[in-house]
């Protein structure tokens, strides 16, 4: 079975139903075995409908990137075959692509007005892993998959990888689960490694950026592992409060065109108002993460974001 054929096999159909059991199975562990965990219908109903709708609208969009993975297939310096040990190998190194990606979303204020919907809820939950943004195809950092295909692998195959490694990623949203065995939390992503990644507090921003394999994080010096001696907060650095589907999805994009359209700024603070890290401002009236942590005594003082203020 190639697999085109695969994927064509009402793969869609078949995630759809493991959401769906997924979450009638964790409301069941929180109701009736009284496992930790809160799945609010109203905040629950929303992240549903983000996520069923942004399915379509994403697939509207979706030629942008399959597009681009296509064009650049001719120039591939290899024919990688589809076998079983080269779809193991492409999923590691997309795994690789989606932590830089992610670290980017989280890092990248453009990139972050697309993400921040996922971060929205203060709420950690099955259905909040369907609270999606409809913009992801215009966010750029789809392009990392191209060094994918010039090695040599098919796009289809890259294209699955990316899917599977997402509905990974939909079962670790979850409270119900505490801790798995020491060696599974050591390579993979797990429930507790992704509350890390959700919160709001200062100890546990940017953290915990991985897909699938945990490892990329402590290679990198971006993991954190899960105190229970500080309950994760699970939101925004300044929450919403809101349950408009509209503004969730499209705040930040509107802070972002008032904030570059000010008056008075140069070129450079504009990019940066764009392209900075969230929380970046030109006259320091508000903070990054990196601020944040600095203020909670995490961080060294640092020169840095007055120098590209200045600038």
């Amino acid at each position: 079975m190639t697999v085109e054929q695969f994927m064509s096999q009402n793969w869609v159909a078949i995630t759809l139903a493991a959401f769906a059991a997924g979450v009638l199975l964790e409301l069941g562990a929180v109701k009736f075995l009284k496992r930790s965990g809160r799945v609010p219908l109203k905040d629950s109903l929303l992240s549903i409908f983000l996520g069923l709708a942004s399915d379509p609208m994403n697939k509207i969009f979706a030629f942008i990137t399959t597009a681009a993975l296509f064009a650049v297939a001719p120039f591939a310096i290899a024919d990688i075959p589809v076998t079983w040990w080269s779809f193991l190998l492409c999923f590691v190194l997309d795994d690789l692509r989606f932590y830089l990606h992610h670290r980017i979303c989280h890092r990248v204020r453009w990139g972050w007005a697309m993400h921040v919907v996922h971060h929205s809820s203060t709420n950690f939950n099955m259905p909040i892993a369907l609270r999606q943004s409809w913009m992801k195809h215009f966010t750029g950092t789809m392009m990392l998959k191209i060094p994918l295909i010039l090695i040599g692998f098919d796009p289809v195959l890259v294209i699955f990888c990316g899917v599977l490694n997402a509905t990974y990623q939909f079962f670790l949203h979850t409270e119900t689960i505490d801790r798995l065995p020491r060696w599974f939390e050591f390579v993979f992503n797990t429930p507790s490694h992704h509350r890390v990644h959700h919160g709001r507090n200062p100890e546990y921003l940017d953290s915990n950026f991985a897909g699938t394999l945990i490892i990329w994080d402590r290679m990198f010096g971006t993991f954190v592992e899960e105190d229970r001696a500080v309950p994760v907060d699970y939101g925004l650095v300044k929450n919403l409060e809101t349950f408009n589907p509209f503004t969730i999805l499209t705040h930040e994009y509107v802070g972002i065109a008032k904030d570059a359209s000010q008056r008075g700024l140069t070129a450079w603070q504009r990019f940066c108002y764009i392209f900075a890290p969230p929380g970046w401002s030109h006259d320091g009236s508000r903070l990054t993460s990196e601020d944040i942590k600095r203020e909670a005594g995490l961080l060294p003082a640092d020169n840095e974001s007055v120098q590209m203020r200045n600038a």
